[in-house]
């Protein structure tokens, strides 16, 4: 098996997946990316911020219109639950502030956001609006998104090329990319999960 298929193998989970979010161009599921974004924003793991996006779902928030209705304390305890407890009752209130940001600034409509080509600077911009994300948390979105935003792909943030330079794999993003066409959300996740692990 060689190192990409094995990457895959071994860690080629995305976080949107693991969040138990099935990606798609329309604004439930995107919406839903940008709440685990939120969540994986902060000095938490990235699966305590799945599965605290999780339970944030599975309580039926998933749109911002839900997620901004229900009240702070049903917010933290669905986010204790999901074992995000550093940051739970600040994080309740930002989840309520990026809900009503998407609301009034976007229409309910993360894809919005999404730019006509190849605009992944002008995204990581447009999502740093959002409240308590920043750029990291933007590169996490659009590491994420890419397979359903093909023009911002291929994206493989800082984290990412240093793993693949690690592995002997190419640096470049489009030569990175053409390793796992049509999977390189999957490979840019597996990179970043095999860093962690390394």
């Amino acid at each position: 098996m060689d190192t990409v298929e094995r990457l895959l193998d071994e860690h080629g989970t995305t976080y949107a997946t693991a969040a138990g979010i099935r990606l798609a161009d329309r604004p439930s599921p995107l919406f839903q990316l940008l709440v685990l974004t939120l969540l994986s924003s902060a000095r938490i793991s990235a699966d305590v911020a799945a599965a605290s996006a999780r339970e944030l779902f599975e309580a039926g928030w998933r749109t911002p219109e839900k997620l901004r209705d229900a009240t702070w304390q049903q917010r933290v305890d669905a986010l204790v639950r999901g074992g995000y407890r550093r940051y739970d009752e600040s994080t309740s209130t930002q989840l309520e502030k990026a809900a009503s940001y998407v609301v009034d600034e976007l229409g309910g409509d993360v894809r919005r956001l999404k730019p006509d080509d190849g605009g992944t600077e002008d995204l990581v911009a447009a999502l740093t609006e959002v409240p308590r994300i920043g750029p990291v948390g933007a590169g996490i979105f659009v590491r994420e998104v890419q397979d359903v935003w093909p023009q911002v792909r291929p994206f493989f943030d800082d984290r990412a090329l240093a793993e693949a330079k690690r592995l002997g794999l190419p640096t470049d993003p489009d030569e990175l990319a053409a390793l796992a066409p049509r999977r390189v959300a999957r490979l840019a996740a597996a990179l970043v999960r095999s860093s962690r692990a390394a």
